[in-house]
């Protein structure tokens, strides 16, 4: 493990649904007006009104962003500091930093992968001998989730207080902020 790459994605933990078609603000329109509001729409060139703005017309496609179990990645970096790099390795190598979970959630705010990236023929959570080692970590549940191995402290996977704290230094130092 320690010869290999380690890699560090900033996710959004938290995605408000898409709204339901016959809704605005999160309102029901009486079915009348949805068949007057479709018919006036009719009438209209195609492409004047954006999709999904109508209710019963066809929803905006859905956005073509990165995941990292179905965690958006709103931002990725390598982390190629030896000093950071040993830091992540001993955060996750030593069974003192977790304890059981005091909550049970999981909004990950950090994902951690050690080893190489998955080849384009692989999928994320399948049986594969040389895939990376996946870390969700979520501060706000002090939790983390361990993706294609099994957890090796059991059902240990709380972040004892100690551990919160070096994530966040770790994540300052490769992200620099």
């Amino acid at each position: 493990m320690k010869s290999q790459p380690v890699t560090v994605h900033r996710l959004l933990n938290y995605e408000q649904p898409a709204e339901q078609a016959g809704t605005v603000g999160g309102v029901q329109i009486p079915a009348q007006i949805q068949q007057w509001l479709q018919g006036a729409g009719a009438l209209l060139p195609p492409g004047l009104i954006p999709p999904g703005l109508l209710p019963g017309t066809t929803p905006p496609p859905a956005e073509n962003v990165q995941r990292f179990y179905n965690f958006r990645i709103v931002g990725t970096t390598s982390v190629t500091d030896s000093k950071t790099h040993q830091e992540v390795l001993e955060l996750f190598g030593k069974e003192s930093n977790f304890q059981n979970p005091r909550q049970s959630c999981m909004y990950a705010e950090f994902g951690f992968q050690i080893g190489q990236p998955m080849p384009g023929g692989f999928v994320q959570g399948a049986p594969n001998p040389n895939a990376p080692a996946d870390i969700l970590v979520s501060l706000s549940c002090e939790t983390v989730q361990m993706h294609n191995y099994n957890w090796p402290y059991g059902t240990k996977t709380g972040l004892t207080p100690e551990a919160s704290k070096k994530v966040l230094e770790i994540v300052r130092k490769t992200f620099g902020g």
